[in-house]
């Protein structure tokens, strides 16, 4: 891999979405100037938090934007915020509980990216909190291995399916050039809206790549009926962008392959989270399949059924 060219305090603009973010500052300021970045690179786009995160972020040296919390959407508002972000040739997108595990998270991640030309993003890696279940962890694990880098092409997607657009805006850099030529974040995006630019990105000849040294601490530690709303918002993220699925492949073999995973894992560490395990299996299937059939259902049904119940009643 070649040295980076990527001057992390000049190239380089972060970008993080926050509401409530208050009880995160305290790990997360630290960690984030611990990347030898300055605070005025910091974008924070605010959804009007009512705990004074958009205070504490100007307090820091963060260029901080507020919006009015209806107005979010995980697709039009990072969209928004690469407009905000000037000229900067890359950008780093994070989420407000993604902490950068150690000061060279940054520049592992964009020696990834300035590897070769043709790669439009890279993500990182994605460790399990330190109060993490069995199923947490797998879930880490098995997304996220430790690995040095894995980059990958349209080529792969015989060998990938829809797992070769598979990434992560909780900690993910991109090539602003790239970026633009699929034509930015989509404007409305329930979910996923990095996988929807990845996907656009491979087909037009960009690669994707997993930079497995460069880490953030981020899990979450979700209830069964918040892997069954989960599960429903793929579902429709699915159903939504069925491109995704015709030039990638089903999603059904991943989910296979990961249930077949999990039930190894916690045989080996944790046996009597298996009964969980299967419930949860159960009802992240039975969400997925009601988010397909989305089209079928009111919009009060959706927001009661989504983990972006807002998403539906605005």
């Amino acid at each position: 891999m070649q040295t980076s060219q990527i001057n992390l305090q000049k190239d380089i603009r972060i970008v993080i979405p926050t509401y409530n973010a208050a009880k995160y500052l305290p790990s997360l300021a630290p960690a984030l100037l611990s990347q030898g970045i300055k605070a005025e690179q910091l974008l924070i786009i605010d959804s009007s938090s009512t705990d004074g995160t958009a205070d504490l972020f100007r307090a820091l040296g963060a260029q901080v934007h507020v919006i009015p919390q209806s107005q979010f959407n995980h697709g039009g508002t990072r969209r928004e915020a690469v407009q905000l972000t000037g000229d900067a040739p890359y950008l780093l997108f994070m989420t407000q509980d993604a902490i950068p595990a150690d000061p060279g998270a940054f520049q592992n991640l964009f020696d990834v990216l300035a590897s070769d030309p043709n790669i439009g993003m890279a993500y990182g890696r994605q460790l399990p909190r330190a109060s993490a279940g069995a199923i947490e962890r797998h879930a880490r694990l098995r997304n996220y291995p430790d690995c040095e880098s894995e980059i990958r092409s349209i080529d792969d997607r015989s060998s990938y399916g829809i797992k070769t657009v598979f990434c992560s805006n909780s900690f993910a850099g991109y090539r602003r050039s790239a970026l633009i030529d699929v034509g930015n974040f989509p404007d409305d995006a329930l979910f996923a809206e990095d996988q929807i630019s990845a996907g656009r990105m491979l087909l037009r000849g960009w690669k994707i790549a997993y930079a497995g040294k460069s880490c953030v601490i981020h899990s979450h530690g979700y209830t069964a009926v918040e892997e069954f709303k989960r599960y429903f918002d793929v579902g429709v993220f699915h159903s939504q962008n069925p491109w995704l699925l015709d030039a990638f492949g089903k999603a059904e073999g991943e989910g296979s392959r990961f249930v077949r995973s999990e039930f190894e894992y916690l045989l080996r560490s944790e046996p009597r989270s298996i009964p969980s395990a299967f419930l949860r299996t159960v009802l992240k299937y039975l969400g997925y399949r009601l988010g397909r059939n989305e089209s079928r259902l009111s919009a009060k049904t959706k927001s009661q059924l989504s983990m972006s119940p807002s998403y539906w009643t605005e």
